[in-house]
C-alpha cells in the first residue's frame, strides 16, 4: 500500500483512511453529506495525490499522443487541457486521461490511479517514434480546490488572474509561494474550481496556505466518497464502474472525443461499429419510489426480465434521491423510458432522465 506525500496530514484532521488504487487515501472526514455540499455551495479540498502523470517530449511526442488517444490534440495550443481515452484493440478502453499541451513539444498525461503501470506500459509499448517519455507519478501531488467560492478564496495566493483562466485552460505559474506550479482549471464535480500540479516536498506548504485563504469561506478538507457523489450527479464517467477494458466507448457516451480526422489504435474498427449504430447504451435514471441503486444491481423491465445493469448508483445529496447509471439495450435507453432497478428482492421503479442531474 503506497501513502501519498499528505497521508500523516489526513490522519491528524481525522480522516477515514482506506486502500484505494493501491494507496492509502482519505475517503471522509466529517461525512459524505457534509462534504459534499461544501463543494457545492462553498469551496473544498480534494487530495488526488494516487492520480498518475506522464511527461510526453520531444519532436515526436505528438505522433506519439495522436496515435494512442482518441481525441484529436494537434487541437492543443500551449495553456489548453484535453479530455481524451486510450483505446484498446478489441473495441474497448484502456483508461481516459486528460492530455496538457504544457510546451511546444512537451505535453502532460493525467491518468487514473488504478491504471498508472498498464497504461505506461501500454504507451510505452506503442512509442516506436522515438518520443521521450518520463513516468512522474512518484514524484508529484494533485489537490483539487472545487466549488463555486473557489476563484475568490485563492486569489491572493496566485499573481495570475484565477477568474481569467478558462475550463480546460491552465497557466504554470506562482501559487501559494511555490513557483512553477501548474494551476489548471479542471475538476470532477461540477461545480467549478481548480486542480493544482505540484512536487511532494511543494505539497504540504500549498496546503496549509490554501487553508489560511479560504479560511473565510468555509474551506474544508473533502474525501474520495463526496468525490463519487459529485461526479455521479453531473453523470461523469468513472473507470473501473462505468467504462473499462469491455467497454464500448461510443456506448458510453464518448464520441464527441473520438475524431477519426486521423489514425489510432483501433480507428477503423470505431468507425465500422460508428456506422453500424449501437446496440447498447449508457443512460441515467432517478429512483421514482425509496431504495438506493448500488454498481451491480439489474436493471428489469415491467415484466422483471433483466435488460441491463447498473454500473454507478447512489443516493444523491444535492437532490435527496436515488440515481445512477447503468448500460439497456438502445430500444429501452430515450429519455423518460420507465425501468425498474431492481434492489434486494423488490423492483423498484425508475425514469431515465437527461444528464446532468444536478443543474448548477
Amino acid at each position: 500500500m503506497k501513502n501519498i506525500a499528505l497521508s500523516s496530514t489526513h490522519e491528524a484532521l481525522g480522516a477515514k483512511m482506506v486502500p484505494y488504487a493501491g494507496f492509502n487515501m482519505p475517503v471522509q472526514y466529517e461525512g459524505v453529506n457534509i462534504e459534499h455540499e461544501t463543494v457545492r455551495k462553498a469551496v473544498g479540498v480534494f487530495d488526488v495525490s494516487h492520480m498518475g502523470e506522464f511527461l510526453i517530449e520531444g519532436p515526436h511526442a505528438l505522433e506519439l499522443i495522436q496515435k494512442t488517444c482518441s481525441n484529436d490534440a494537434s487541437k492543443l495550443s500551449i495553456g489548453k487541457a484535453q479530455y481524451s481515452y486510450l483505446p484498446n484493440e478489441n473495441g474497448g478502453i484502456v483508461d481516459d486521461l486528460i492530455i496538457y499541451r504544457l510546451k511546444e513539444e512537451t505535453y502532460l498525461l493525467v491518468v487514473n490511479a488504478g491504471n498508472i503501470e498498464k497504461d505506461w506500459n501500454w504507451i510505452s509499448a506503442k512509442n516506436d517514434v522515438g518520443a521521450t517519455m518520463r513516468d512522474l507519478s512518484e514524484d508529484y501531488s494533485l489537490l483539487a480546490i472545487q466549488g463555486p467560492k473557489a476563484i475568490e478564496a485563492m486569489q491572493s495566493l496566485s499573481s495570475h488572474n484565477l477568474s481569467e483562466i478558462k475550463f480546460y485552460n491552465f497557466v504554470v505559474g506562482d501559487f501559494a509561494g511555490i513557483d512553477n506550479v501548474i494551476i489548471s482549471a479542471t475538476g470532477y464535480t461540477g461545480s467549478g474550481g481548480f486542480e493544482i500540479y505540484c512536487k511532494n516536498n511543494e505539497v504540504k506548504q500549498i496546503w496549509d496556505k490554501v487553508f489560511e485563504a479560504g479560511a473565510s469561506y468555509g474551506i474544508k478538507p473533502i474525501g474520495l466518497a463526496a468525490r463519487d457523489t459529485l461526479r455521479l450527479e453531473m453523470g461523469y464517467c468513472l473507470y473501473g464502474n462505468d467504462i473499462d477494458e469491455t467497454t464500448s466507448p461510443f456506448e458510453a457516451g464518448l464520441g464527441w472525443v473520438t475524431k477519426f480526422t486521423k489514425k489510432f489504435t483501433n480507428s477503423e474498427a470505431l468507425e465500422a461499429e460508428k456506422a453500424h449504430g449501437l446496440e447498447n447504451k449508457l443512460i441515467a435514471f432517478k429512483i421514482d419510489d425509496r431504495g438506493i441503486p448500488r454498481q451491480g444491481y439489474d436493471i428489469v423491465d415491467s415484466q422483471g426480465k433483466k435488460i441491463g445493469h447498473v454500473t454507478s448508483g447512489t443516493m444523491s445529496p444535492s437532490l435527496g434521491i436515488g440515481i445512477g447509471l447503468g448500460y439497456v439495450p438502445k430500444v429501452f435507453a430515450d429519455v423518460d423510458t420507465k425501468i425498474h432497478i431492481q434492489i434486494r428482492k423488490k423492483a423498484v421503479p425508475a425514469t431515465i432522465v437527461k444528464l446532468p442531474f444536478y443543474k448548477v
